[in-house]
């Protein structure tokens, strides 16, 4: 659980350095994917199930949330 939690890590501050030029919306998504993997794993490692399988879901919903609120941030 240890390698998953540190390529989560590595994984989520990549994707925030490669924000610079990306709209809100895009910001939102890859934000909240991101934030949402690492927050899946660790709940998945804490109630005892699968990391990746925790991740994946966190990962959908956070890009899903992320993506809705970047879309406000824009106006649409």
């Amino acid at each position: 659980m240890e390698r998953t939690g540190l390529a989560l890590v590595i994984a989520a501050v990549l994707a925030v350095m490669g924000c610079t030029n990306m709209t809100p919306r895009e910001q939102g998504t890859v934000s909240g994917a991101a934030i949402g993997a690492a927050a899946g794993a660790g709940i998945a490692a804490i109630s005892g199930g699968s990391g990746w399988t925790g991740a994946a879901v966190g990962a959908v919903v956070g890009g899903t949330v992320g993506n809705i609120k970047g879309k406000q941030q824009q106006g649409y």
